[in-house]
């Protein structure tokens, strides 16, 4: 099997998985399996910030919430401390699928491990390519989700919402904060100045 035919089986067999997800988004009018449209969203923003991703971002963009309806976040309790046992659990569950899947397509050993690695984000900041994966989830939750996450949590005081923007943008490299302030000329007006505060004076 060719490098992009194994590519071509990846991919499919994702979006296969990805489309079994009960929960819905709308895109452009359209209902599609809600972690199949995200992964849609993943890739169109790889290709933003890279023109010319290798295979293994490609495969890793569209792996990145890969049957994630499967581990419910309620399943791990209230609270911080439950949420990043959630989210590393959810990462090195779409990683192993993504090995898993890459596997038998054709891909070398060395090669799914590597991808594994990336979607467990172990090595943020140490390694190019799992940083570019952050920088792409970063540009998806900011253009898709950011203001619908706004609206469901109306408890959130200010302080806490300029947190997260700091937190989100501290993840990013200066390739995603460039994205990153693009967008923003775009967003709502509520959200642009949240933005521009947590920006202009950064948490210590």
């Amino acid at each position: 099997m060719s490098n992009s035919a194994n590519l071509e089986c990846a991919i499919n067999a994702i979006d296969q998985a990805n489309q079994q997800d009960p929960n819905r988004e709308e895109i452009d009018g359209e209902s599609l399996p809600r972690e199949f449209a995200y992964s849609l969203h993943m890739t169109r923003w790889l290709f933003e910030l890279e023109p010319e991703p290798s295979e293994r971002m490609q495969i890793a963009c569209r792996a990145q919430h890969v049957e994630r309806w499967t581990m419910p976040r309620s399943d791990y309790g209230e609270g911080r401390k439950n949420y990043y046992q959630w989210r590393q659990a959810c990462g090195r569950m779409h990683g192993r699928r993504a090995a898993e899947i890459m596997a038998a397509c054709g891909y070398p050993k060395a090669e799914c491990e590597r991808v594994e690695t990336i979607l467990t984000k172990r090595k943020l900041r140490e390694d190019e390519d799992t940083q570019l994966l952050e920088d792409v989830a970063c540009m998806v939750f900011l253009e898709r989700y950011f203001a619908q996450f706004f609206e469901d949590n109306p408890d959130y005081d200010k302080e806490k919402w300029l947190r997260i923007v700091r937190r989100t943008w501290g993840k990013m490299t200066p390739r995603g904060h460039s994205a990153a302030l693009k967008l923003a000329e775009g967003m709502p007006a509520h959200l642009l100045a949240l933005l521009q505060e947590a920006l202009a004076a950064p948490a210590e």
